[in-house]
């Protein structure tokens, strides 16, 4: 069989029925479980997943770190509601920390391939072959981590993903595929300018494309748009497909240190500190846009205007949803 994306996208519908589900999330204690496992713990909740390569999940296992302190979490998170009821101790979903580099690699790749498939699944990978996810590799962080081009999202495992280094080439310890090489000029730029972002997410959402034609923000109508209020960028101009390297730089400044950008008569793109997080954020957006559409064509009809939260609120409630808070939201996403 010749080789390429249509063969691989052959052997996939041949030998895979298409899930039920698209993703596995690994929560509390990060232990893989089969597909209807009876024995996952109740700090553990999986979203099932097929072609998750056995050894990729046997690699995560062995060497993903499972204390039960706190303190032998990554402290960059913070999140930590209800550490005890009472005087017993209870479980919470925190970000692992890492016995090496290698074993953390593993686990971003896992959970890579499982934030593509979540979004298949919510249908953001109807644009053919747009939309892309990176993640910064830990053991090179100039390199970063990108789904191939012309694979379907629904099907991604850890094996598919590709490895670029910062001159844009696909190098080895990755998948030897080729990528959308506008993912390539969007993503590279936003990874150089923000070396505090892990993952950013990009896809073109229906919702997005048509708010994104208003050159407006989000503006804080509801708890949940108070997780972007005041931070995040508008891109105000349109270059074009981002085939040039002028492009993703405009995007990365409009970025700036916010977590999320609206994409000018394109879409919108979020970032984190983890590919889960990102993920979220990049869902939670897209339903604000929508929320927004909807309720801004509703006072248009009415001849009436949309209720915000007042400043303190927005804020406040904006910074509950630190970089730990978004990792745990997705889980049950």
């Amino acid at each position: 069989m010749a080789s390429g994306p249509s063969s691989i996208a052959l052997r996939v519908v041949g030998n895979h029925a298409k899930p039920r589900h698209v993703s596995r999330i690994l929560l509390g204690n990060p232990t893989a479980f089969p597909l209807g496992h009876a024995n996952a713990s109740q700090s553990t909740r999986t979203i099932s997943a097929s072609r998750t390569t056995p050894a990729a999940v046997a690699t995560a296992q062995q060497h993903i770190s499972t204390p039960k302190d706190p303190p032998n979490f990554s402290p960059e998170f913070t999140y930590g509601a209800y550490q005890s009821t009472g005087t017993r101790p209870v479980k919470r979903i925190r970000y692992p920390k890492f016995q090496s580099l290698e074993s953390e690699r593993a686990f971003r790749k896992l959970h890579h391939a499982a934030a593509l498939r979540w979004l298949g699944y919510q249908g953001y990978n109807n644009e053919g072959a747009g939309g892309h996810v990176t993640v910064r590799d830990p053991v090179l962080p100039d390199h970063f981590w990108i789904n191939p081009h012309g694979k379907s999202f629904s099907w991604m495992t850890p094996d598919d993903l590709v490895l670029m280094n910062p001159k844009g080439e696909v190098v080895e310890g990755g998948n030897m595929h080729s990528v959308n090489p506008a993912g390539w000029v969007i993503h590279s730029a936003v990874h150089e300018a923000r070396p505090d972002v892990v993952a950013a997410v990009h896809c073109h959402s229906v919702p997005s494309k048509a708010f994104s034609a208003l050159g407006c923000y989000l503006e804080p109508i509801n708890q949940d748009a108070c997780r972007f209020y005041r931070d995040h960028g508008i891109y105000s101009g349109f270059g074009g497909i981002a085939l040039k390297a002028d492009e993703g730089h405009h995007i990365a400044a409009a970025l700036g240190n916010t977590k999320g950008v609206i994409l000018q008569n394109h879409g919108h793109l979020t970032v984190g500190k983890t590919v889960d997080g990102a993920a979220f954020l990049f869902g939670a957006m897209d339903r604000c846009i929508q929320a927004q559409l909807l309720a801004d064509a509703a006072c248009a009809g009415r001849g009436t205007t949309t209720i915000k939260v007042a400043h303190e609120e927005a804020e406040y409630s904006r910074n509950v949803y630190n970089d730990e808070m978004v990792y745990i939201m997705f889980q049950s996403a």
